[in-house]
């Protein structure tokens, strides 16, 4: 069955499609279970502070979901970053990952992005190698600190 990508939101954030948005948590669980129970607050605070989503389907169903975002900073100008990209476990190695990969490739294009980048968990070592064959490459550390204290 056909990939289709499907924008949940507007370049303005606005949710456009409510229905694939209730319809994506569970995937989205599968990457992020610490989401809040109220999946769809949390993500309309995220679509405010400028992340966008768009998902992955097959027929009525959900099979991928990626959120991202487009900003400016110091080191890349102009910067596309995703925040999430999971695949449901189901789905993974048939195409679900690249189309969501050129979708946001697209995207990153028509927001004038000069950079597209990710973080991904130093134990995702399956994800690492998809990364990598879709071109991306490892350009820095990244650093946290627990603030929640």
């Amino acid at each position: 069955m056909a990939i289709e990508i499907i924008p949940v939101t507007d370049r303005d954030g606005a949710i456009v499609e409510a229905g694939w948005l209730a319809k994506a948590e569970p995937v989205h669980r599968e990457l992020r279970p610490q989401i809040p129970g109220d999946y769809a607050a949390k993500m309309r605070a995220v679509f405010v502070g400028g992340g966008r989503m768009a998902i992955a389907a097959q027929g009525d169903r959900v099979v991928g979901v990626a959120v991202y975002r487009a900003y400016d900073d110091t080191f890349n100008g102009r910067k596309f970053y995703c925040d999430d990209l999971v695949t449901t476990e189901r789905e993974r190695s048939t195409g679900v990952g690249h189309a969501l990969m050129r979708f946001m490739e697209r995207e990153a294009m028509a927001y004038r992005c000069t950079a597209f980048a990710l973080d991904s968990g130093v134990q995702r070592k399956e994800a690492h190698k998809f990364y990598f064959r879709e071109g991306m490459f490892v350009v820095s550390f990244n650093f946290k600190k627990d603030m929640s204290r």
